[in-house]
């Protein structure tokens, strides 16, 4: 006959294994989360970006420029027209830098737009608790089911 004892540390062991598989399974949830979220504000900032640099490429002094991006930034966020964004402001150093870069035609310059958008999001991100990219988020509006 087995000991008690015996079958006591096999319980013991199989509960530390699962407790470990959770753990494991718990971080790599979080892991998940974290790179789906890199990898959505990513392609957001990507998807901004490339129009916010068509309008102003279009431009031809930096006054337009601005007023160009900055109808992009409204564009992309389905911003209402009669309503200004508080954060809409900050935003033209970007606009301002990419008009720069794009009438230029250097690459070096291209770095002031990488640093003028950062600053940017870290401006709105300390002033607002969020990250800019979860304005993107549209929530889908609860559709009621009707069955005929």
């Amino acid at each position: 006959m087995m000991s008690m004892d015996f079958i006591e540390n096999l319980h013991k062991t199989a509960d530390a294994a699962a407790a470990a598989e959770t753990e494991f399974r718990r971080e790599a949830a979080r892991h998940i989360a974290m790179l789906e979220s890199e990898r959505t504000f990513a392609f957001r900032r990507l998807n901004l970006m490339r129009a916010v640099a068509d309008a102003v490429a279009r431009a031809e002094t930096e006054e337009a420029a601005i007023t160009e991006g900055l109808a992009a930034l409204r564009a992309k966020l389905d911003w209402p027209r009669e309503s200004e964004a508080p954060f809409f402001p900050r935003f033209t150093a970007v606009a301002q830098a990419l008009f720069t870069s794009l009438k230029a035609g250097d690459k070096e310059l291209d770095r002031g737009v990488a640093e003028a958008l950062a600053e940017f999001e870290q401006w709105y991100a300390s002033a607002h608790g969020a990250p800019f990219w979860t304005l993107f988020e549209q929530p889908m509006a609860e559709t009621p089911r009707v069955d005929f």
